[in-house]
C-alpha cells in the first residue's frame, strides 16, 4: 500500500496559465512558489502565520456535487503547494495591471487613497476581488466582513472602506440609512456632498453657516467616485475549462516526496484508513493552518502528511433526525453556510446550538483561514482555547471515528480531552464526522468568547453553556457549562453543574453558581497565558450573561407572562445583547485651493499617492521583490535564547549537514570593526556575552531560505546564565541606568506647592509598542568585486547611518558603499537605526563569500530582534487651585531603554519637552532617566517619547479635574496656553492655533449635547457604560539634535524636458515623494507628469538625515525648492528671449547654449539649539496642534470596548496635499489607538518575548476604528516656517488617540460609581479588556481575589 516511486505530477493553474510541477517538496508553500518559481512578487509575506492577510490570493475549484465553480480567499503563506492539484489560483497580477487596465478593485483603493506604504494592498485587493466574484453587488456589511483577516498599519482603514463602499449596493451618502437619523443628507437636501461636515449641516460650528463664500472654500471629497470605471462581472478571467472536465474523471492517489516530508493524498476512505494504520503518527492536513504554523514557528517535523480533502465521506453534510452531521474535512466557512441556512429555515427552538456555533464562527480567525481550515482539524488540534470545542462539548456533539477495526461513535464530553493537546482518539483512528445536535423545546444555549481584539483573535476565555428545563417550568433538568482557556484542555464545570441540577432558575441559583464556579474554575497565579484574575472573573461574567439571556428567552417563550422566574431589570438588558457593529460613517474636511490657482499647480490638491496604482497591482518593487542574482545566498540569523549570559561555545557542525549549507559567519569574520551602534556600545556579532534574547551571535548562509533556516536552528550554543534585569522596576532597584540624566526646571516648585489648595501624587505606566510595519527588515548586499565596493538594497529610513556602519564593519571608506532605497513597506521609526543590525551582518556575509546575500527577517525574528517603543513609568506630584488651575508640577520619567543606548536619550529629551502637553504650568521640576535592561534595544517610534510624556500629563490632569469635582473639559481649557506664552523650556508660542482647534472640535462634536445623552445612557444601563473625552495636543517640530535639521536635493532636467528628482528623504508610505513632486511642479511651473523620483540613494544625495521627526517634507521640500530655483535662474535669459516658448523649447535652447541643467539644493532649519542645563535656546522650529474628542462604550462584564465616534480638528498649516495629510492623521490616530488600548508586549520574567507575531500581538483591525470618524483640517492657518506654508503631520496626531483611553477611563468611573466607588483609580496603558474589566470592580471581581504579589512567579511581567 506504500506509494510507488514513480513521480506524480502536480497540475494547477496560476492566473490562467497551466503549471505542471514534477519536483514538489511538500514543505513548499504557495507563497514561496509564486514568488521564487513563478516570479510573481505581488503577493507579499507579512507574517507567515495567516495573521495579516498580505499574502491573500483567490483559490477557485469546480465542485461537481454543486455543479458550480467556487471561489474563496486563502493565505498563500500557509497554503501547501501539494494541495493545489486541479485548482486555479488568481493573484493580484492576474486581475489587472498599470500597462493595460486596472481592475476596479485595484483602481478604487488607489484613487480613494487607501494605499500608503502599499505592502498590505495586494492582499486587501484580493479579498475584495474574491468578494466581488462571489457577490458582484455586496452589502457594506459583506465588505467589512471580507477584511476580517487583513491588517494595514498605515491608513487607519477608513479610506479603504470608503473607496470600496462604492461597490456596495446599499451605497448612499454616509452609510446610515438614507435620510434616517444621523444621515448626512437629512437636513439640507441641496447641500454640496450631503452636508459639508459630516451631517451637521448648518448646526453650530458648521462650515456652511458662515459667509456664503466659505462654502466654496471647504471641501469634503478627497476623490471623485464618478471617475471610477464600473465593475463588469462578464469581463473576469474564465475558469480553466480543462479543470471542469478533470473533475468528472476518477482521481488517483497522489504522493509527493520532499527532503524531509512525504505528502499522500488518497481518494477513498478505504485508502485513507489503510494509510493511517500504516503511518499511525501521520498528520491529517486540510487547511494547514495549524500544522503549517507548528512546523514553521514551533520547530516540529511531521515526516508523513495525509491530505483527506478529496474523500467524499469527509466532506459530506447530512441532516439527520437529531442534528446536522458534518464530515471532518468540511471547512469552517462551509459549516457556517449550512448552519446559517438551517437557522433561517428551522423553528428557533431547534437551532439554539447552531446559533451559538455561528456566533463563535463570526469572530473565528479571518475569512482566509475559515475558508480552508477544517472542523475536524479544530477538534483534533485540541487547543485549550479553541472557540468551538466548548460549544461542541456543552452541546454533547457526537464524533464518529474510523479505523481498520471499524467505526465507533463517541460523545464529546469531559473525558474526550485527556491532556494538553491530547484526545482519546487512537493514533490509527481518523475523525470521520461530527454531529452538531438540534436543541429541544425548553433548552437554551449560549456561547461567549473574550479576546484582546474583536476580529481575528485567539480567545482569552471562551465558553459554551447549555441548560434544559423540565417541561413548562424553570427548574433545571440538565445543565452543561464548558470553558476554554481555563485549563490545559477544554473543561466542563462538573461540580457546579451537578449542584445546579434540579434547582429553580433564580437569583439564589445565580449566586450559588458564581460561588461554585469561582471555586471550580480556579487557576494557579502563575498559569500559562497570565491574566489570571481576568480569566477567573470572565467565567463568572459569562455565566451571569447566560443567566440573564435565559431569563429573557424564558419570558419571550411564555408570551411575556413570565410566571416561571423573575424578569430582567431594564438596566441589565444591555448585558445580554450580542456585539453588533453599526455601518461606518465619516467625513473629511479640508480647505480648497484658492480661486485662480493654476490648474497644473498641484500644491494643496488631494493628489493620489504616486505609487498607489503600482502598489494596488502588485507591481511596486520592495526590497525582497528584487529578482534573484545568479549565485545569490540566503542568510538566517542565529540569535541568543538567553537574556543575559556568557557564551561558552558555538558549534555549527550539525548545520553543515543541512543540504545547501554554505558557511557560518560570526564575529571573527568581520573584516573591519565589530563595534557598532549609535553610541558605539553594540557589536555586529556578539563575542563573549549576550545581553538580550535575540542578540545576534552569528548567521548561516545557504542556497535557499528554507535551508538557511533549518541550518540556523541546528547551530548549538552553550551559555553560562547571568541574572537579567528585565523591568523598569528591577532597573530602579538595582540602579541600572544609562549615565546621562536630563532635567528641566522652571520657576519655584516648592513655592508653587505651598500656594496650592490641593496636591495630588500618583504614577502611571505606559507599555511599549511593536512597530509592526507590514514589510519586515530586509537587506540585499551585492559585492562588486573591486576595491571593496558594495551595493546595498535596504529597507531603511536612514541611508547615512546604514552606509557608515557598513563601511565601518567592512573596514572600507564610505565612498565604496552605495545604499539604495526605492520604498519601504512601512517604517514608523523602526527602520531609523535598527535596520543596521541586519544590514551589517548581511554585508559581512557578502564580503566573506564574495556573493550577493539576501535576508528578509521572518516576523517572529523581526519582533524579537528589532526593539520597539520605550515603555515609560511616570511619577508625578501636582499642586493646583480649587478652580483647577495648575500651579506646580514635579515629575520623574523612567524609560526602558533595553541593552544599548541607540536613540533612548533623544526619546527621553522629547518626553521631557512634552511633559506639559498643551498646558501652562508656571513651576516645573522634571527628571528623565533611561533604564538599562536586558531587552532588545528600544528605539524610535512615531512620536518619539512625545506621546509618553503627554500621556502622563493627561493622567494627572484627569485626576485633578475629578478631585476638583469640575468637568474635565473646563479644567483642560482653563490651563491651555495662550498666544505668546512661554513653555516650560522657555520657547515662545507663536501662531498658537490650539484654542481655535479646541473650540471647533467642541462644537463640531456637539460635545455638551452628547455628554448629556451619555449621562442618561449610563443611568439606564448597569453593565454597559459610555464615556467621552476631549484632548488637545501640541507637538514640537524638529530633530532635537540641531545638526540633523538639514537636507539636500538633486534635480536633473533632460533635453526632452522631463525632470529626474532626488532628495534625501525615503518613501515609506507617508507620501513624501508625492509631496516633493508637487513642490517641484509648483517651483518649476510644470505639470507633475513631467517629474519622476526613482529612489533615494547615497550616491545622489550624501549625508542625509534619517526620514524621521515629521520634518522630511519641511526640509527636503525646501531643498527641492532651492534646487529648482537655481535651474530657473539659469533659464531666465532664455525665457526672456522667447517668452511665449514652451518648457521643452526653453530646455532645448538651454542645452544648446551649454547651460547646466542639473542642480543641487540644500536647506537647514535656522536658529535651533537648546541647552538643558540653562533651560534656554530653541529646541523646535514650530509646533503642530490638534484636538480630538472620542466617545466609547465599554462592556463592564467582559472589558470589551467599542469606539463609537471620534472628531479630530488638526492644524496642518496650508496642506500640501489634503488627502495625504488626512491619511496621516487617521493612520497615526489608529496606531495610537493600538498603543493605548490593545497592543501589549508580553515578556517572561526571564526576559523572553512571548508576543512574536500577529497571533499574540494585536494591532487594530478594520473593525476597531471609530464607527463615526470625522477629520477636519483647520482653515486659514498658514505656517510661515515651512515650505509653501505647510506643517508637519506624521507624528503629531498620534497622541490624539489618548482621547479614547480617557473616554474609557470616564466610562469605568461610571461603572465604579454603581459599585459605590467614587475615589480616583489608577489605569495603566494600554487599556486592554483585562485592565478595563479588572477596574470595573463588582460582585464578580470580589469573588476572584488576586494572589499576593511575591508569593508566586508570574507568567509574564510588565517591562
Amino acid at each position: 500500500m506504500a506509494p510507488n516511486d514513480t513521480r506524480d505530477e502536480l497540475v494547477f493553474f496560476v492566473n490562467g496559465k497551466k503549471v505542471v510541477e514534477k519536483d514538489v517538496d511538500p514543505e513548499t508553500t504557495l507563497l514561496t512558489y509564486l514568488r521564487r518559481k513563478l516570479g510573481l512578487c505581488g503577493t507579499k509575506l507579512g507574517c507567515g502565520e495567516g495573521g495579516c492577510g498580505a499574502c491573500t490570493v483567490m483559490i477557485s475549484k469546480y465542485d461537481p456535487s454543486q455543479k458550480k465553480i467556487l471561489h474563496h480567499t486563502a493565505n498563500a503563506c500557509l497554503f501547501p503547494i501539494c494541495a493545489l492539484h486541479h485548482v486555479a489560483v488568481t493573484t493580484v497580477e492576474g486581475i489587472g495591471n498599470t500597462k493595460s487596465r486596472l481592475h476596479p478593485a485595484q483602481e478604487r483603493i488607489a484613487k480613494s487613497h487607501g494605499s500608503q506604504c502599499g505592502f498590505c494592498t495586494p492582499g486587501i485587493v484580493m479579498s475584495m476581488y474574491t468578494l466581488l466574484r462571489n457577490k458582484p453587488e455586496p452589502k457594506m456589511e459583506d465588505i467589512e466582513d471580507a477584511f476580517q483577516g487583513n491588517l494595514c498599519r498605515c491608513t487607519g482603514y477608513r479610506p479603504i472602506l470608503e473607496g470600496y463602499r462604492t461597490f456596495a449596493k446599499d451605497l448612499n451618502c454616509c452609510g446610515r440609512v438614507a435620510n434616517g437619523t444621523g444621515c448626512c443628507r437629512s437636513e439640507r437636501e441641496n447641500s454640496m456632498n450631503g452636508g459639508c461636515c459630516g451631517g451637521k449641516a448648518n448646526g453650530p460650528g458648521c462650515c456652511m453657516n458662515g459667509k456664503e463664500d466659505n462654502v466654496k472654500m471647504m471641501s469634503s471629497s478627497l476623490f471623485d467616485s464618478s471617475e471610477f470605471q464600473p465593475l463588469d462581472p462578464t469581463q473576469e478571467p474564465i475558469f480553466p475549462p480543462e479543470l471542469m472536465t478533470q473533475s468528472n474523471k476518477q482521481q488517483k492517489q497522489l504522493c509527493f516526496k520532499g527532503e524531509r516530508v512525504m505528502w499522500i493524498q488518497p481518494t477513498t476512505l478505504k485508502e485513507l484508513v489503510a494509510l493511517k494504520s500504516q503511518y499511525p503518527n501521520a498528520k491529517l492536513v486540510v487547511g494547514n493552518t495549524e500544522v503549517g504554523i507548528e512546523m514553521r514557528l514551533k520547530n516540529m517535523l511531521y515526516p508523513v502528511i495525509i491530505a483527506p480533502a478529496w474523500i467524499s465521506e469527509m466532506n459530506a453534510v447530512q441532516h439527520t433526525e437529531t442534528g446536522v452531521t458534518f464530515g471532518a474535512a468540511c471547512t469552517l466557512s462551509s459549516v457556517e453556510e449550512v448552519l446559517r441556512k438551517a437557522v433561517a429555515e428551522l423553528p428557533p427552538y431547534k437551532t439554539e446550538v447552531f446559533q451559538a456555533v455561528l456566533e463563535q464562527l463570526r469572530w473565528f480567525a479571518g475569512p482566509q483561514i475559515r475558508n480552508v481550515a477544517a472542523l475536524g482539524g479544530n477538534i483534533m488540534t485540541a487547543s485549550p482555547i479553541s472557540d468551538l470545542n466548548p460549544v461542541l462539548m456543552a452541546s454533547g456533539s457526537k464524533l464518529t471515528l474510523v479505523s481498520t477495526e471499524g467505526k465507533r461513535t463517541v460523545t464529546m464530553d469531559e473525558k474526550f480531552f485527556t491532556g494538553y493537546r491530547k484526545t482519546i482518539v487512537k493514533p490509527e483512528e481518523i475523525l470521520l464526522s461530527v454531529e452538531i445536535p438540534y436543541s429541544k423545546k425548553g433548552e437554551y444555549f449560549s456561547a461567549f468568547k473574550q479576546a484582546s481584539r474583536r476580529e481575528d483573535d485567539i480567545a482569552i476565555v471562551t465558553c459554551g453553556m447549555r441548560v434544559l428545563f423540565q417541561d413548562g417550568t424553570s427548574r433545571v433538568e440538565d445543565i452543561k457549562l464548558s470553558y476554554g482557556g481555563m485549563a490545559p484542555t477544554t473543561v466542563l464545570a462538573l461540580k457546579t453543574c451537578q449542584e445546579l441540577t434540579g434547582r429553580d432558575w433564580n437569583d439564589k441559583l445565580l449566586q450559588d453558581a458564581c460561588r461554585l464556579l469561582a471555586g471550580e474554575m480556579d487557576l494557579s497565579p502563575s498559569a500559562p497565558g497570565g491574566m489570571v484574575d481576568f480569566r477567573r472573573t470572565l467565567t463568572l461574567s459569562f455565566f451571569f450573561k447566560f443567566y440573564l439571556t435565559v431569563i429573557q428567552k424564558l419570558s419571550k417563550n411564555h408570551n411575556g407572562t413570565n410566571k416561571l422566574c423573575e424578569s430582567v431589570p431594564s438596566s441589565y438588558i444591555s448585558a445580554t445583547e450580542l456585539f453588533h457593529k453599526d455601518p461606518i460613517a465619516n467625513a473629511q474636511l479640508f480647505q480648497e485651493v484658492p480661486r485662480g490657482q493654476a490648474v497644473e499647480d498641484m500644491v494643496g490638491r488631494p493628489l493620489m499617492h504616486v505609487s498607489a496604482a503600482k502598489q494596488a497591482c502588485g507591481e511596486a518593487v520592495y526590497c525582497d521583490d528584487i529578482p534573484h542574482y545568479e549565485n545569490e545566498l540566503y542568510l538566517t540569523l542565529v540569535t541568543s535564547t538567553k537574556a543575559h549570559a556568557k557564551i561558552l561555545s558555538v558549534n555549527a557542525s550539525e548545520a553543515q549537514s543541512v543540504p545547501g549549507f554554505v558557511c557560518f559567519v560570526s564575529a571573527k569574520d568581520v573584516p573591519g570593526s565589530n563595534i557598532t551602534g549609535i553610541a558605539n556600545d553594540e557589536t555586529v556579532f556578539a563575542e563573549d556575552v549576550v545581553t538580550c534574547v535575540g542578540h545576534i551571535i552569528g548567521a548561516v548562509l545557504a542556497d535557499t531560505q528554507e535551508h538557511s533556516r533549518r541550518a540556523a536552528k541546528a547551530v548549538k550554543i552553550k551559555y553560562e546564565e547571568l541574572k537579567p534585569i528585565v523591568t523598569i522596576q528591577e532597573a530602579i532597584e538595582k540602579q541600572s541606568f544609562l549615565k546621562a540624566i536630563k532635567r528641566i526646571k522652571k520657576g519655584d516648585v516648592k513655592k508653587g506647592f505651598e500656594e496650592s489648595d490641593h496636591i495630588l501624587e500618583g504614577e502611571m505606566y505606559i507599555g511599549g509598542q511593536e512597530h509592526f510595519y507590514l514589510e519586515t527588515h530586509a537587506t540585499l548586499a551585492v559585492p562588486k568585486g573591486e576595491d571593496g565596493e558594495m551595493e546595498l538594497f535596504v529597507s531603511t529610513q536612514n541611508l547615512m547611518k546604514t552606509q557608515e556602519f557598513t563601511a565601518n564593519a567592512l573596514g572600507v571608506p564610505s565612498n565604496r558603499i552605495v545604499v539604495r532605497v526605492k520604498r519601504m513597506g512601512g517604517g514608523f521609526g523602526g527602520k531609523e537605526t535598527r535596520n543596521t543590525i541586519l544590514t551589517t551582518a548581511v554585508a559581512v556575509a557578502a564580503f566573506k563569500t564574495g556573493r550577493p546575500v539576501r535576508c528578509m527577517l521572518d516576523r517572529d525574528e523581526d519582533m524579537l530582534i528589532s526593539g520597539g517603543r520605550h515603555p515609560f513609568l511616570g511619577r508625578y506630584k501636582v499642586g493646583f487651585m480649587k478652580n483647577g488651575k495648575v500651579k506646580s508640577l514635579e515629575v520623574s520619567y523612567y524609560s526602558n531603554g533595553g541593552n544599548s543606548v541607540d536613540l533612548s536619550y533623544g526619546v527621553m529629551d522629547r518626553a521631557l519637552l512634552h511633559l506639559d502637553n498643551s498646558y501652562n504650568i508656571p513651576n516645573v521640576s522634571s527628571v528623565g532617566i533611561v533604564c538599562k535592561t536586558n531587552l532588545a534595544s528600544n528605539t524610535a517610534f512615531r512620536g518619539f517619547g512625545g506621546p509618553q510624556g503627554m500621556m502622563i500629563a493627561e493622567c494627572w490632569m484627569s485626576d485633578l479635574a475629578r478631585k476638583c469635582g469640575l468637568p474635565p473639559e473646563e479644567v483642560r481649557k482653563l490651563n491651555l496656553y495662550n498666544e505668546g506664552d512661554l513653555t516650560h523650556f522657555n520657547q515662545k508660542l507663536e501662531g498658537f492655533t490650539l484654542r481655535r482647534c479646541w473650540d471647533e472640535c467642541l462644537s463640531s462634536s456637539s460635545y455638551h449635547a452628547r455628554k448629556k445623552l451619555i449621562e442618561e445612557f449610563n443611568k439606564q444601563n448597569r453593565w454597559k457604560k459610555r464615556g467621552m473625552c476631549i484632548i488637545p495636543t501640541k507637538f514640537g517640530i524638529s530633530f532635537t539634535i540641531p545638526f540633523l535639521n538639514q537636507a539636500g536635493a538633486l534635480v536633473h532636467v533632460y533635453t526632452d524636458g522631463s525632470v529626474l528628482l532626488t532628495h534625501g528623504g525615503t518613501e515609506m508610505g507617508q507620501g513624501l515623494h508625492t509631496k516633493m513632486i508637487q513642490v517641484a511642479s509648483r517651483s518649476l511651473g510644470i505639470p507633475t507628469s513631467k517629474i519622476y523620483i526613482s529612489e533615494t540613494s547615497t550616491n545622489t544625495v550624501p549625508n542625509t538625515s534619517p526620514t524621521a521627526a515629521s520634518v522630511s517634507a519641511d526640509i527636503n521640500g525646501m531643498a527641492v525648492h532651492n534646487a529648482c530655483q537655481t535651474i530657473l535662474k539659469r533659464l531666465e535669459p532664455i525665457k526672456q528671449s522667447n517668452p511665449k516658448g514652451s518648457w521643452e523649447d526653453w530646455i532645448k535652447a538651454a542645452y544648446e547654449s551649454c547651460v547646466s541643467l542639473s542642480a543641487t539644493g540644500f536647506y537647514r532649519i535656522p536658529d535651533l539649539g537648546y541647552d538643558f542645563e540653562k533651560n534656554e535656546g530653541k529646541p523646535f522650529c514650530y509646533f503642530s496642534y490638534g484636538v480630538a474628542c472620542s466617545e466609547v462604550e465599554i462592556d463592564c462584564l467582559t472589558g470589551d470596548h467599542k469606539n463609537i465616534r471620534t472628531d479630530i480638528v488638526m492644524d496642518v498649516g496650508t496642506s500640501l496635499n489634503p488627502a495625504i495629510d488626512i491619511g496621516q492623521i487617521e493612520g497615526a490616530f489608529v496606531q495610537g489607538l493600538g498603543l493605548f488600548t490593545m497592543e501589549e508586549l508580553r515578556y517572561s520574567p526571564e526576559g523572553n518575548l512571548y508576543t512574536r507575531g500577529p497571533g499574540m500581538y494585536k494591532i487594530p483591525a478594520f473593525g476597531d476604528i471609530p464607527t463615526e470618524f470625522y477629520v477636519s483640517l483647520l482653515r486659514d492657518c498658514p505656517n510661515s516656517k515651512a515650505v509653501y506654508s505647510s506643517k508637519a503631520v506624521g507624528e503629531p496626531p498620534l497622541f490624539l488617540s489618548a482621547s479614547v483611553f480617557y473616554a474609557i477611563k470616564d466610562a469605568i468611573y461610571s461603572a465604579r460609581k454603581d459599585s459605590g466607588l467614587t475615589e480616583s483609580f489608577r489605569l495603566d496603558s494600554p487599556a486592554t479588556p483585562e485592565r478595563i474589566r479588572n477596574a470595573c470592580v463588582d460582585i464578580f471581581t470580589k469573588m476572584c481575589p488576586s494572589a499576593e504579589p511575591g508569593t508566586f512567579k508570574p507568567w509574564s511581567v510588565r517591562v
